[in-house]
Formats: C-alpha cells, sequence, structure tokens
C-alpha cells in the first residue's frame, strides 16, 4: 500500500512547491513509483513538471467535484516512475461548491483510496492556506511534511499550521503523522541561515529531518524549463539534497532502496 504525504505551510514561499515537486521526482528516480498531486490552484507543480495548467482538460477538481476516477486523468511525466494528478484555476471554486456537502473533508481521502495501492508514494502539493482543499489534503494523507525556510521569520503561522494538523488528526485523520519538518533555502553564507537551523532544531528536535534544502539558483532554472532538479542538472546541490531527503524518507519508512550513484 502506497503512502501519502502532504507538502503543507500556509506561508507562502517557503519551498512548498519546489519541495514537492523535487521530492516526488527523486523517489521515482529512486525507483519508487511516484504520484504527484497538484491540489494548488496555481498550478505550479504542474507546470513544474512540464505540463500547461492552460491545456488541462480534467484535474484534481473533477476527482473531488465530480467523482470522477483520478486513473482518467493521470498524466505521465518526462521523470521515469513519476506521474501527475494535474491542477487548473477551477480548483479555486471547489471550497465554495463542497461547503455544504457532508464530510466535505473526506472528499480527496475517498478519491485517492480507489488509487493508493498502485504507488509507492503519493505527494500532494498543497495550497498555501488551512482552507477546505488544504484540509482535504490533510484528511487523505498518512503523513505530513511541513517545509520552513532559513530566514527572518522563518516560525511565523508555524503554531498555526501544528494546531491545524492537530484538529485534522482529532476530528477527521486520527492516524496522520508529522514526517518532518524540512529546513529550506539555506544559505550558509548567512548568520540567520545558521541562527534558523539551531532554532529549529532546538525546539522540534528529531521532527527535524538531518537533509537541508540549499539555495540553489539551479532549481529555480530548472522550474522554467518544466522539469525536477534530478532530470535537468543531476549533479548539483538542489538534486542531491533532494535524492538525500527523499532516501532519509525511504529509510524512516523501511523501505529497500537499490539506487546507486
Amino acid at each position: 500500500m502506497g503512502k501519502i504525504i502532504a507538502i503543507a505551510n500556509q506561508k507562502g514561499g517557503v519551498g512548498k512547491t519546489t519541495t514537492s515537486i523535487n521530492l516526488a521526482a527523486s523517489l521515482a528516480v529512486l525507483e519508487h513509483k511516484t504520484l504527484l498531486i497538484d491540489a494548488d490552484p496555481q498550478a505550479n507543480a504542474t507546470s513544474g513538471v512540464g505540463y500547461d495548467p492552460k491545456t488541462i482538460d480534467a484535474s484534481i477538481y473533477e476527482c473531488i467535484i465530480d467523482n470522477i476516477d483520478p486513473r482518467t486523468i493521470i498524466k505521465e511525466t518526462e521523470t521515469p516512475n513519476l506521474f501527475l494528478l494535474p491542477a487548473h484555476i477551477d480548483l479555486v471554486g471547489a471550497e465554495i461548491e463542497i461547503i455544504n456537502i457532508p464530510q466535505r473533508e473526506q472528499m480527496m481521502r475517498k478519491s485517492l483510496a480507489t488509487i493508493k495501492d498502485e504507488y509507492d508514494f503519493i505527494i500532494i502539493d498543497c495550497s498555501p492556506s488551512l482552507g477546505l482543499i488544504t484540509v482535504n489534503s490533510l484528511t487523505a494523507a498518512d503523513s505530513v511534511i511541513i517545509p520552513v525556510q532559513c530566514q527572518y521569520f522563518a516560525l511565523e503561522g508555524l503554531g498555526k499550521l501544528l494546531n491545524t494538523i492537530k484538529i485534522v488528526q482529532s476530528r477527521f485523520n486520527e492516524n496522520l503523522d508529522i514526517e518532518g519538518i524540512l529546513l529550506t533555502m539555506f544559505d550558509s553564507r548567512t548568520r540567520i541561515s545558521k541562527q534558523v537551523v539551531d532554532d529549529v532544531k532546538t525546539h522540534f528536535q528529531t521532527m527535524v529531518f538531518e537533509t537541508i534544502i540549499n539555495t540553489n539558483t539551479r532549481i529555480s532554472e530548472a522550474q522554467s524549463y518544466g522539469q525536477p532538479i534530478i532530470m535537468h542538472d543531476a549533479a548539483s546541490t538542489g538534486a542531491i539534497n533532494y535524492i538525500n531527503l527523499a532516501r532519509e524518507i525511504i529509510e524512516r519508512n523501511n523501505l529497500n532502496n537499490d539506487f546507486t550513484e
């Protein structure tokens, strides 16, 4: 049975979508069949693996609202073992459309239940908000990764997100775990980056991944080409960081990995 991991933080600019794309691609390259779900109306994860959201006819929106089989929508990507369940702007209206539906928080879970066994990992790129679609994503997930940038105000809003996770655990998904807190945008040249790492590790200890994602211009360049960094420049610092993160997650979940560099 596959593991569903939501990547969530209501604070924008923390590397959430970047992590979703590149973690999913790295797990795929490490020979684990992986589905990337774009649950953000901005559809950046969709474009980040090579699809133009404007050309998407059906998306996760139709799965949630119209109960369409996800298999009819899932797309292959250029990365071996990586598949995409895309998003488009219609997802903005989904929260309004489902607000009066009974068990509205469970709709994504029901949709993904039919395909969960077909993948080793399912990565959900959540919207930068704590609205109904994000709650749906957390309710559907087995665990959540929280990206935190190594910059000023890094811990801003983190308490609110952790409270939302507790509410989801108590009301909708008692099995939801925190997979880990991921430090992103680390710049070894700055004192603040090092201070944030120390502060987060002091506060959250073993919840923090050992892998830290460094600031790397090659990642942004890869996104402009609609590629994960591992496909754009496998030797770059960003690619190595995300491969190491994927390995750490595989190890935490006791899954075998025969990939060698």
